[in-house]
């Protein structure tokens, strides 16, 4: 029986855990592209009825299944992902040109000549184009800055 009024030494209420609260036991996770054994066992049960699986696919396509001819198609001609875009763009070397090319793509998204998404895209591309433009505008406004402010010191 324990003696009342002493706790046994390690029952205090804050006592020296081997994991701390809020702390990983892991804090760098799990390694990139490790597979738990459940996917690796689903992978080897798969691979070994590939033949088979893909025969039973077809066969269910070519019967009117539209599920398993959707399967079969993605797998012979998959989805595209992004396709080439033929917009006529103005040289952009100016912040100005910049505000002509976004007009132009804006037009091209407002006609459906680009979807919304393509058109977004394209918008980066000069918004980045322009900070590059402006970065190096301001890097030569300064470098003559500095050196007109270097000559009146003399």
């Amino acid at each position: 029986m324990a003696k009342k009024g002493k706790n046994p030494a390690k029952t205090g209420k804050k006592q020296d855990t081997k994991f701390k609260k809020g702390q990983s036991g892991n804090p760098k996770g799990r390694k990139q592209g490790s597979r738990s054994k459940a996917t690796i066992l689903a992978e080897q049960l798969l691979d070994s009825e590939v033949k088979e699986l893909v025969n039973e696919c077809i066969k269910m396509a070519k019967a009117g299944d539209s599920t398993a001819m959707k399967i079969c198609m993605d797998r012979l001609i998959p989805p595209r992902k992004d396709r080439p875009i033929s917009l006529i763009l103005p040289q952009i070397e100016t912040i100005e040109d910049a505000a002509n090319a976004m007009k132009s793509v804006a037009n091209a998204v407002s006609g459906g000549q680009v979807t919304p998404l393509e058109g977004q895209v394209l918008s980066a591309m000069i918004e980045n184009y322009r900070k590059v433009v402006e970065t190096v505008d301001h890097e030569l406004r300064l470098a003559e800055l500095e050196r007109t402010a270097g000559n009146g010191e003399n």
